[in-house]
């Protein structure tokens, strides 16, 4: 049994508790991320693989000779949940062929400080559509280069990404609209996410900076649909979902075209006749008893556990992390409230290493693109966990929201705003130091 720290931010003090081993695993495999945490019942067992074969399933053009699954578009990004979320795990960006696969665009304008959906293409553009349909339009990525340099005159390249658009087939964006690329996340541990108490994420807050660390973080609340309650939003890259629930019927809506309970609506704009006029499959297209079972399978997908945790250089990285002040944002460890669907996820240890509220991170990776409460230079801390096995998983090694950075080590250097002080301190550290650091974040 492994022992390691629990801690809480702004507190020196630390508590010794044994790492859960029923709601992890320890898996080193490209189905690293696909695990089911282990203490689930037959009857959960179940359900978990169905929803597993739902996410991993494609959805097809209403109507089709299987009902269950018919709905698909009129216009969408993939087919399949699994299409972005390979492997349960990280999107990336196109390769050279530039054909997006487990990226979308994201677009926004503001107006009268009113956040508004492009007028032809909505919030999301989709490259995709049914036969008959016309899609939206296509995106492209080319990347400039950017240098920072170390205190020990070593230099790292960075890559900027540009994007441009053709074929769009209801004419050009509006003037006004901001654009952002987003790669899928990975969907482990969502549902011990859902379990962490709202006031242990306020506690974390501190918007007006009263501790001087030049860290204002703060909680996105956000109406949540399913409950029509305001709530923390803990999921998407700006935190503009509070449960799972909203997360799979948002997702199902603006990636696939399918319509369900909390999104009745098909995704079609005003101006996208064609898209309005097509046959739907089912009202919804997604049922509850679907989401049910999808909701089950991504609450209890199991988080991996850490590799080897008393290695002397990864403990070394772990307290260089610390004390470059990484975890002033990347908070390692909670335990969890009740969850009101699955005991197995109430109080239990964890270390998804987020405070789960909005940063300003800088100009260098704001896009325009506000969403909710959260500005356009703002993002959710993104959780570490899992960050050392993409790579096994995901065959590749791409980072933060849009996948520019090309290993852990390019991330750290776009933080900029709030984790500007804590990215200076790593610019600063010999490369022994570093590597410590990135051999600690590819043990999580």
């Amino acid at each position: 049994m492994f022992l390691f720290v629990f801690t809480k931010k702004i507190s020196s003090k630390e508590y010794l508790l044994p790492m859960d081993v029923e709601i992890s695993v320890k898996k080193e495999t490209r189905e690293a991320f696909s695990a089911p945490i282990p203490s689930l019942s037959l009857s959960k067992m179940r359900l978990f693989t169905g929803g597993r074969h739902l996410f991993r399933r494609s959805w097809t053009t209403a109507p089709s000779s299987v009902k269950s699954l018919d709905g698909l578009g009129p216009v969408f990004n993939r087919v399949s949940c699994s299409g972005c979320h390979v492997k349960d795990g990280r999107g990336r960006p196109p390769k050279n062929s530039n054909k997006f696969r487990s990226m979308v665009i994201k677009l926004s304008l503001t107006y009268n400080n009113e956040i508004l959906p492009d007028p032809n293409y909505g919030f999301q553009l989709n490259d995709k559509s049914i036969l008959g349909v016309p899609y939206e339009g296509k995106a492209k990525i080319n990347y400039s280069k950017k240098i920072v340099y170390f205190a020990d005159k070593s230099e790292a390249q960075l890559t900027v990404p540009h994007y441009s658009f053709h074929s769009l087939s209801f004419g050009p964006l509006d003037p006004k609209t901001k654009y952002s690329g987003r790669v899928a996340p990975t969907t482990f541990g969502l549902g011990l996410i859902e379990a962490i108490k709202q006031e242990d994420i306020f506690n974390n807050e501190d918007p007006l900076d009263k501790n001087k660390d030049n860290i204002s973080g703060r909680a996105h609340i956000i109406n949540d649909l399913p409950s029509q309650k305001k709530i923390i939003g803990k999921f998407g890259w700006k935190a503009t979902r509070g449960t799972l629930l909203h997360q799979i019927t948002g997702a199902a809506s603006q990636d696939m075209g399918l319509t369900s309970t909390i999104f009745p609506k098909q995704n079609c704009m005003n101006i996208q006749k064609v898209c309005s006029d097509q046959i739907n499959g089912g009202e919804p297209e997604i049922s509850d008893e679907q989401l049910h079972v999808l909701q089950v399978y991504m609450q209890t997908l199991a988080a991996p556990r850490q590799r080897n945790p008393q290695d002397r250089e990864i403990i070394d990285g772990n307290n260089l992390f610390t004390n470059i002040g990484c975890e002033n944002c990347h908070i390692s460890t909670y335990r969890t409230g009740k969850h009101k669907d699955h005991k197995e996820l109430s109080n239990r240890i964890i270390k998804p290493y987020s405070d789960f509220l909005l940063h300003d991170m800088g100009p260098g990776l704001d896009d325009g693109v506000a969403e909710g409460n959260a500005k356009s230079s703002e993002w959710k801390t993104s959780p570490l966990w899992g960050i050392g096995l993409v790579k096994t998983v995901n065959k590749h090694t791409r980072f933060l929201h849009d996948g520019r950075a090309r290993s852990i080590e390019e991330a750290i250097l776009w933080h900029e705003g709030e984790s500007l002080h804590a990215k200076k301190n790593y610019i600063n550290l010999s490369a022994e130091e570093r590597s410590k650091i990135l051999k600690f974040l590819n043990s999580l």
